[in-house]
């Protein structure tokens, strides 16, 4: 058995270097790079209006916290659930990661991925509400298969590659959620209690998975309950620890950040040569794990945000924009500096065990398990998020009748991921992001006038309803047939 998971572990490394190769970490970051400039650095210019509509409105809009639609959840739900499947163990034994294999320069690049990325993240949600549709059941269901098969499909030339790209965008995700959103999450939650608890991998899979198939059977609307509740208390409490660390190594504020800086380009190494490897090094690292922790790009979240009850694709492209600027920049960030102020490095850990080091350096004997807890929270609610995307990849694949086996397979699955490798479910959930970015991002790149049009339309409706004059009539895209919404974006 263990010749055999080495093979399998030896075979998949290589897929994955193909993978994450040079091509991919250019794909990703050139379609935010694109979408940024030919928006006009919107997440900078229109920063305000983001706030406006996002994080403030959760306590000044009541539309905002509470759906009137029984089939559909509120913008805070489906952000708290796309953050569910975001705040992850990318966040901690993720960064931890980066920093252990790329340096402190990891840090920065992943700052980069970020703030291009929210732009893609914006993208797609764009796109998601656009093209989504209502199943049987009157749910919203939405996401790259949905805007790769419908949005290409007219396009000259594209006519045969929508339907083959949207199936592939949908099995890569479905089997993504084994890994990135399943093993990967009830192993880091499985190691942290052996570490700190004593308590057996097996015995933790177990009761993981019997927990979380009483939510998850339940669909979107138990799952973003759940969420709304879980997400805002396990991030309060983790900034608030990170943010304690931070007050008392204030002294270490500029050491840390120009540690992050001068290694993010090689500054301080000894030769030119081993200064081109330390960069190579902290870029792969820092877009490979800045992508895993806010997932802009792979169109995972999509599905989540596509049923929100919201009727302007540009609203729910704004909580894509808060959502990576949130997981990556402030999260990501008090992580990385509680590791890098703490000297924890020195220990020699790497992942979950070394953000316990650090957190007990800074809080003392009862860090190890305020980590632990934090990693169950911050895990659990990944899976859940992550059982929803692959519920609607099984759908578009299957029909809706196929969902109770995938959500069977989803939890068994859990009590598997507890007692796996780590090293081989971190490589197997790095190649299946992989594998769902490709046919994503090359529908957001074709699209990307339809993302444009749409988003200077609810520019221009903004600004005059500001000037108090008549807005245009195109405002709420799903009361529109398809006809004419084809035509009001030709």
């Amino acid at each position: 058995m263990e010749g055999f998971i080495n093979s399998v572990t030896s075979i998949n490394s290589t897929i994955n270097s193909l993978v994450w190769g040079v091509p991919m970490l250019v794909l990703i970051i050139s379609t935010g790079i694109y979408m940024t400039v030919r928006t006009k650095f919107f997440q900078v210019r229109r920063a305000k209006h983001v706030n406006d509509e996002t994080f403030k409105a959760i306590f000044t809009k009541k539309s905002v916290t509470k759906s009137k639609d029984e089939k559909s959840i509120s913008q805070f739900q489906a952000l708290s659930t796309a953050l569910a499947a975001t705040i992850g163990t990318g966040n901690i034994a993720g960064v931890a990661t980066a920093i252990t294999v790329g340096g402190a320069g990891a840090v920065f690049w992943m700052w980069i991925s970020a703030f291009f990325g929210m732009m893609t993240n914006f993208s797609e949600n764009v796109l998601g509400i656009y093209y989504r549709k209502k199943n049987k059941k009157g749910e919203w269901s939405g996401g790259p298969m949905y805007y790769l098969e419908n949005g290409l499909k007219d396009k000259k030339g594209l006519h045969g590659f929508s339907k083959p790209l949207a199936v592939i965008f949908a099995l890569f995700c479905m089997l993504a959620s084994f890994g990135i959103g399943n093993m990967t999450q009830v192993n880091s939650i499985a190691s942290a209690l052996e570490g700190s608890f004593g308590v057996p991998p097996l015995a933790t899979g177990l009761v993981v998975a019997a927990v979380a198939s009483l939510v998850i059977v339940g669909g979107i609307k138990r799952i973003g309950q759940v969420t709304e509740r879980i997400v805002p208390f396990m991030a309060l409490a983790y900034i608030l620890g990170s943010v304690v660390i931070m007050i008392v190594n204030a002294a270490m504020i500029p050491e840390v950040f120009g540690e992050i800086f001068t290694k993010a380009f090689g500054f301080d190494a000894v030769a030119g040569g081993i200064s081109g490897a330390m960069v190579r090094q902290a870029i792969t690292m820092g877009f490979k794990r800045g992508v895993f922790s806010n997932e802009a790009g792979l169109g995972s979240s999509v599905m989540v945000h596509s049923s929100s009850d919201v009727k302007e694709p540009v609203i729910q492209g704004m909580w894509g924009i808060f959502e990576v600027f949130f997981d990556t920049i402030i999260v990501c960030t008090l992580t990385a500096f509680v590791i890098l102020s703490t000297g924890a490095l020195e220990t020699g850990e790497s992942g979950v065990p070394l953000v316990s080091a650090a957190f007990t350096h800074g809080f003392g004997g009862f860090a190890g398990e305020f980590v632990s807890l934090a990693i169950l929270l911050f895990a659990f609610s990944t899976i859940l998020g992550w059982s929803f995307y692959g519920t609607k990849a099984a759908e578009y694949l299957f029909g809706s009748g196929f969902t109770i086996v995938y959500k069977v397979l989803f939890i068994i699955f859990i009590v598997i991921g507890a007692t796996m490798s780590l090293d081989l479910v971190w490589n197997i959930s790095d190649t299946l992001n992989g594998l769902m970015a490709i046919p994503n991002l090359i529908g957001v790149l074709l699209l990307s006038n339809t993302v444009l049009r749409i988003t200077a339309d609810y520019v221009d409706r903004n600004i005059r309803k500001k000037k108090g004059t008549e807005a245009p009539l195109l405002s709420a895209y799903e009361d529109l047939n398809r006809e004419q919404a084809k035509d009001l974006v030709s």
